[in-house]
């Protein structure tokens, strides 16, 4: 069992990580031409990396000579569709993008996908460029099973922060960006002006996906939603019902009409029009922020870190990776490992923090001063990042039914974004997932 609460204090080493020198020899020697006319099928969810990986396939076809399919689907839709496809034994891709903040236990249990390690070992298969030791410790702890077998390579490692409105700030008095909760919440209140379609906060209110921002939340408190054993749920704790208390205020108080079924698009998209001054939510999404082809605040967006809670400061952090699975065509796979190699090298992983489309895995990408230099994210999006990394904390408890956790709870907290009673709620949740906890851990 992963130990959550420590996983992410490790990407610290992140900030002191060395510039990476390129070996031009090697890699021209590498073969990335070997599996020349063969095709693949990609998956992947609805993302800001997805956006980057589909732009980018081009190189990689000319790189490889391999033609490659690509599918993204939201996140919410894409689990079911590869479980269910797995559970076939016929999956219609040879990649699958893969949230292990929820699917790792379900990946390692299900023995979904194919050890990477003797693809790694393989020196014909394998750019001797690859450097495994170039990611960071937290997210090969995510991506590796007890046993050893690594079933996935880290992609993304997502860090929650604060998007906010400089100009609407500055238009009430406000300098710079909350600092604690509290701060936050009289903050949100102050900004918000029903009669102007302004409002102070936008955050996730839709059932599931709310539980990701609730966690956040929770995290103030310093504590998480089960215990570290994954035994015992701790969502009707004193500290959990506090945590929906100030997430029920300031999402009724402080948030837009129809915020109950708000996933990050609707938030994304409120925040953009500029009637939300701010919003919580993964720091993966703010390169359409800047797009001035899609967003009125453009000149206007700030980043900062998650404030300060009633305990202790924490960021929700979320690891996705990909990986190829078990059931794939045996003679796909080869252009596959390709495919990986190439997608969660140091190049495109560099090209992931340099668009802001995300938070590489890789320790080389923040030790290049030409990203930031290139890069079209101000410097406080750079530092958001760095502060955010050092009190990273796992978002969302490492257990199997991670998909029914998120549904159960997360009705809870649409009901209480409704109106209904915190601790009434909270309570009838956490009896009601209890059991299903109970029986995915005596399998």
């Amino acid at each position: 069992m992963i130990r959550r609460r420590h996983l992410f204090q490790a990407s610290a080493a992140l900030l002191a990580a060395p510039a990476i020198v390129e070996r031009a020899n090697a890699q021209s020697a590498f073969d990335w031409k070997q599996c020349k006319g063969q095709s693949i099928e990609v998956n992947f969810q609805l993302s800001p990396r997805g956006d980057l990986a589909k732009r980018n396939i081009p190189k990689f076809e000319e790189l490889t000579g391999i033609k490659v399919g690509f599918e993204q689907i939201p996140e919410q839709q894409q689990r079911p569709k590869v479980a269910m496809e797995m559970a076939t034994g016929h999956p219609s891709f040879d990649v699958v993008n893969v949230g292990m903040h929820v699917q790792k236990r379900l990946v390692e249990r299900a023995k979904w996908m194919e050890d990477l390690r003797p693809y790694i070992a393989d020196a014909s298969l394998t750019n001797p460029d690859f450097d495994m030791g170039d990611y960071s410790k937290p997210s090969m702890a995510v991506a590796t099973g007890s046993d050893g077998k690594i079933n996935v390579l880290p992609n993304n490692q997502d860090l929650f922060i604060l998007f906010y409105n400089k100009e609407l700030l500055a238009a009430k008095g406000f300098k710079e960006p909350p600092k604690t909760y509290d701060e936050l919440m009289s903050m949100a209140h102050a900004l918000t002006e029903p009669s102007k379609q302004v409002y102070g906060f936008v955050g996730r209110g839709v059932k599931n996906a709310n539980v990701v921002l609730y966690d956040n939340i929770l995290l103030g408190w310093d504590q998480e939603t089960v215990t570290p054993d994954g035994k015992k749920l701790l969502t009707d704790t004193p500290a959990a019902i506090e945590a929906a208390k100030w997430y029920q205020k300031i999402m009724k108080e402080c948030g837009p009409p129809g915020n109950i079924g708000f996933n990050w698009n609707e938030c994304q998209t409120t925040f953009m029009q500029g009637r939300a001054a701010i919003w919580w939510d993964g720091i993966g999404f703010s390169a359409p922020l800047l797009d001035k082809t899609k967003s009125k605040v453009v000149d206007k967006v700030g980043f900062a870190p998650i404030p300060a809670g009633p305990k202790t400061e924490n960021c929700a952090t979320f690891i996705e990776g990909i990986g190829i699975p078990v059931t794939a065509p045996a003679k796909n796979k080869k252009a596959a490992w390709l495919f990986l190699q190439w997608l969660a090298g140091k190049e495109q992983q560099a090209e992931l923090l340099r668009t802001g489309s995300g938070t590489p895995a890789r320790l080389s990408a923040y030790g290049r001063d030409d990203i930031v230099a290139s890069s079209s994210f101000p410097k406080e999006w750079f530092e958001t990042t760095k502060t955010s990394l050092k009190m990273a904390r796992s978002g969302l408890p490492v257990i199997v039914p991670v998909t029914e956790f998120r549904d159960t709870i997360g009705v809870a907290l649409t009901n209480i974004v409704g109106g209904a009673d915190p601790a009434t709620e909270m309570k009838r949740a956490t009896d009601a997932f209890q059991p299903v906890l109970d029986k995915s851990n005596e399998t």
